[in-house]
C-alpha cells in the first residue's frame, strides 16, 4: 500500500533557503506534520503542482533575490492556491514588516526566532480554520 495514504499527518510546505532553519523546522515539526522544503520560487511551483498542501511556511528572504512577500501575493491572487493558509516568518521585527506580510495576504505573522509551540499552534490554527471554512462552503 501507498504509504502516503497510510499518513493522514497535514501537509507542510516550508520554503526557506536556510539550511539551519530547515533542520530545525524538520525537528520541530516532523512528528506532527508532514513537511517538504523548497528554497526557491521554482521548487516552491513544483511541489505545490505534485500536492495539496495543508499549510505554507515562507520565509521573506529568499535565494535569488525573491521576496516571500511577493510570492504570497502570487499564491492569494493563483485559483489553485488562494485557500492555502500562509505563515510568513521574518528576521524583521518592525509593525511595518507584519503589515506588508498581512497587505500580501499573510494569514500569520511569527518573527525569527520562532518557539517551537508557537509555531506549531500557529500551524494547527490555519489548518483547523480552513477545514471549518471548507466544510462550511
Amino acid at each position: 500500500m501507498n504509504k502516503d495514504k497510510l499518513d493522514t499527518k497535514p501537509k507542510v510546505l516550508i520554503v526557506e533557503d536556510e539550511l539551519e532553519s530547515q533542520k530545525y523546522f524538520e525537528l520541530v515539526l516532523k512528528k506532527k506534520f508532514r513537511v517538504d522544503f523548497c528554497d526557491t520560487k521554482r521548487s516552491m511551483y513544483d511541489l505545490l503542482s505534485k500536492k495539496n498542501y495543508d499549510a505554507i511556511v515562507m520565509d521573506i528572504s529568499l535565494k535569488d533575490g525573491v521576496n516571500g512577500l511577493d510570492l504570497i501575493k502570487e499564491l492569494k491572487r493563483s485559483t489553485s492556491n488562494i485557500n492555502i493558509p500562509i505563515i510568513c516568518l521574518s528576521a524583521h521585527t518592525f509593525s511595518e514588516d507584519r503589515l506588508k506580510a498581512e497587505e500580501a495576504g499573510a494569514d500569520i505573522y511569527l518573527t525569527k526566532p520562532t518557539k517551537r509551540q508557537i509555531l506549531i499552534n500557529a500551524i494547527d490554527e490555519l489548518i483547523a480554520i480552513s477545514l471549518d471554512e471548507k466544510k462550511s462552503a
